[in-house]
Order: structure tokens, then sequence, then C-alpha cells
């Protein structure tokens, strides 16, 4: 067996609406279809289907942080730190409180989404992962 690449990721949300307001409303990405009868919006970011939300109810209670799981989600938004830079603005006038992390490979920032799960947006910023892989690893925080 041999994985070719990462095919999608689904999240559990408790609001299908909500999820689709945050991930497609404020982040723009591109809603490809809804499957109503299991509360399931797939995301497209130029593949069939990337990313989705399974809504499970308002009444679902939230994973403790040391319970085995996802742990967040992570979506490239470009090459340049200006990019970055102006999703951290967007976010932050949505009143979305936003980390950023230089990775070496990557500038990141982090932050929640309505139900508690961690996104990550990224821009490449080096490919020196090719000569060191372990620099993927680094984490210092970032003044952007």
């Amino acid at each position: 067996m041999k994985i070719q690449s990462l095919g999608h990721v689904v999240i559990k949300v408790r609001d299908q609406q909500r999820a689709e307001a945050f991930y497609h409303g404020l982040l723009g990405i591109p809603i490809a279809a809804r499957l109503p009868a299991l509360s399931i919006t797939f995301f497209t970011l130029g593949d069939h289907h990337d990313f989705a939300v399974a809504a499970v109810g308002d009444d679902a209670v939230d994973t403790p942080t040391n319970a085995p799981g996802l742990d967040h989600v992570g979506f490239k938004i470009g090459t340049q730190i200006e990019e970055l830079r102006e999703a951290k603005v967007q976010l932050e006038r949505a009143g979305i409180k936003v980390e950023a992390y230089d990775h070496e490979v990557t500038k990141s920032i982090y932050f929640k989404d309505p139900d508690g799960n961690t996104v990550e947006l990224y821009v490449d910023t080096s490919d020196i992962w090719k000569q060191r892989p372990e620099a993927v690893a680094q984490e210092v925080p970032l003044d952007l």
C-alpha cells in the first residue's frame, strides 16, 4: 500500500449553518455540496472535496484537551507574509483571537472556529525542509 496524498479532512461541529458561515463566509472556502441527511457540508479547494464539517448537535460536549484526536487543520493561503497579515486583520476584525508563529518553512496564524476546533492559516516561506526535514518542527512566536 502507498498513500498518494491527503484526500480530505472532516471535523465535527455543533451547527452546520454556523460552520458554513465561518468556513465559507469568513474564510471563503467554496461549498461543493451538502448531505442534509447527515448534516454534512463538503468544501472544495480545487478537488471534489478537500474539507468537510459534520454537525453533531448543539448539545455536543467539548473534547478534553488531552484526548486523542485531530489537533488542528491547516490551510495554505499563499506565499507572501502580507497575505498572512491581511488574514490576521480580517480575523481580528471579526473578533477572533489570533496567535502567530514562525515555523521556518511557513509563517502561520492559529485561531479557533466557533466550536473550538483549531485552524491554521499559513504561507510557505522556505523550502529548507528539503535539505533539513527537521525544520518543520520549529515554532517561534511571530510578530505580525
